[in-house]
């Protein structure tokens, strides 16, 4: 027996749910009107329990998330196939950014919250933290972060820089600023960062450096052919 879809009272029957109109006769109009109240309730829930993981995320006051990090904080109680599903649809509608296999984002993200998501451990440095400090003139509008490789990639027409350094610096915080979800140097760890990275670097307005902090930060690099570098550009 073959069953067509049917409007009843505004609603539609989906195609393959038997409902008997003698059986509505018999109960009469007000059963008919709860059956339907009972589906548009059951949809609710359906749809509110997928999209809570979406408003949790945007609740959160970072904008930019990993997979793993989405499915430890906001996903108990699912199981990972169900997180990625459910991301793959926001991505779909557009509501959630997908900027990098395993990494979501909100429209309008913070592009240095990407920076030290794409690869860890990094911290922003270099470049972009001497432009910022006015240490360099040159600009650049490129991200620039240190890290356990060498690599570039380009999202949305940022381009992400990264340079190796050794494990034993990159760990130290030292001069290391957390703002919220960003990792960022200090100009003065950022100056030793690029002096040791690239030795003969030429620094426009190295004067604007605390020479203190510099010297309280050497010992991280353990380093006296940097220590010599620092020593003749600072006096």
């Amino acid at each position: 027996m073959r069953f067509e879809k049917t409007t009843v009272l505004g609603t539609s029957l989906p195609h393959g749910r038997f409902f008997c109109f003698r059986r509505a006769k018999m109960f009469g109009a007000f059963n008919v009107f709860s059956y339907f109240c009972e589906l548009k309730v059951m949809h609710n829930t359906t749809m509110g329990l997928q999209n809570q993981l979406l408003l949790d995320l945007y609740k959160d006051k970072a904008s930019v998330f990993t997979m793993k990090g989405i499915a430890m904080t906001y996903g108990q109680g699912l199981d990972r196939d169900t997180v990625k599903t459910r991301m793959f649809g926001y991505v779909r509608k557009g509501e959630i950014l997908n900027p990098r296999k395993g990494i979501y984002a909100k429209p309008g993200y913070d592009e240095k919250e990407l920076s030290c998501l794409l690869y860890t451990p990094s911290y922003i440095s270099l470049e972009y933290v001497l432009q910022r400090a006015g240490i360099i003139f040159q600009y650049n509008d490129e991200i620039t972060s240190v890290g356990n490789l060498s690599r570039s990639v380009e999202i949305d027409g940022k381009v992400y820089r990264y340079r190796k350094i050794k494990g034993e610096i990159l760990i130290d915080t030292a001069g290391i600023i957390c703002e919220g979800n960003v990792n960022i140097a200090s100009p003065e760890r950022a100056f030793l960062d690029t002096l040791y990275l690239n030795s003969n670097y030429y620094f426009d307005n190295p004067s604007s450096l605390d020479k203190q902090k510099v010297l309280a930060l050497l010992p991280i690099y353990n380093s006296k052919t940097l220590e010599q570098r620092v020593l003749k550009i600072l006096g």
